[in-house]
């Protein structure tokens, strides 16, 4: 089966830094604990990507056309297609009381906020601070193992993932919707009304709809409140 742009596809991946071998990102929920990488609250579930949207790292997204479904793929990313080569200039030392002053005590690897920008903590001796100014992936060699779940193919299936991509905490199967013509009635399930940025997601799904599929026009979200019958006493 061709992948080809333009494609709907959910992906596992497991994303490594190949000098050191260090997981730095991944779908896999297993994969994440192990790796001590699993934040409480995240959802680890497939991805959904449409390819060619760059909706991941352009390197990868370009070479999503060369995989097949079920199949896992290799693909090293050089730093110039991925966050860059590091820049010396971008590491500076800075005064701890400075930092302590700010409410911030520093650690080995912590990021920081200075003067509005991120910064990874390097060393940390005699007063002074280094802090590295530079993406944390700078300068590496992205190793990642990719593969292809799923290949969406009915408007329907896509739609669902649009709107899950936008409500991740919800699940897919709760919300229902219904497609006529120019105009999509998209059914909010109760879970989904009070969620924080619900509105905001409610905006890209609609923007995302539009985009995919130019012909419908309108786009109704639908929120029933029930409210429970009174018992006679």
């Amino acid at each position: 089966m061709t992948l080809r742009k333009g494609d709907f596809i959910l992906i596992d991946y497991v994303a490594r830094v190949k000098e050191t071998g260090e997981v730095f990102d991944t779908t896999i929920e297993e994969t994440a604990k192990k790796e001590r990488l699993y934040k409480e609250g995240e959802i680890y579930e497939p991805k959904l990507v449409v390819i060619g949207e760059g909706w991941v790292l352009k390197a990868l997204d370009e070479s999503l056309t060369t995989m097949e479904v079920d199949k896992k793929t290799s693909v090293e990313i050089p730093p110039e297609k991925a966050f860059g080569a590091r820049d010396p200039e971008k590491v500076k030392r800075v005064s701890l009381r400075h930092l302590t002053a700010k409410g911030i005590t520093p650690s080995l690897g912590m990021r920081v906020e200075y003067n509005g920008k991120m910064a990874t903590v390097r060393t940390i001796g005699a007063g002074r601070v280094l802090l590295d100014f530079n993406p944390p992936l700078a300068g590496k060699t992205l190793a990642y193992e990719v593969t292809v779940q799923k290949k969406l193919r009915t408007k329907k299936e896509k739609m669902a993932a649009l709107i899950h991509r936008r409500i991740p905490a919800v699940e897919e199967s709760k919300f229902k919707f219904a497609i006529k013509e120019k105009t999509v009635s998209i059914e909010m399930p109760e879970e989904a009304f009070y969620l924080e940025g619900v509105q905001v997601a409610k905006r890209g799904i609609a923007l995302d709809i539009q985009r995919f599929f130019p012909k419908i026009t309108t786009i109704k979200f639908i929120e029933t409140f029930k409210t429970e019958p009174k018992t006679e006493t």
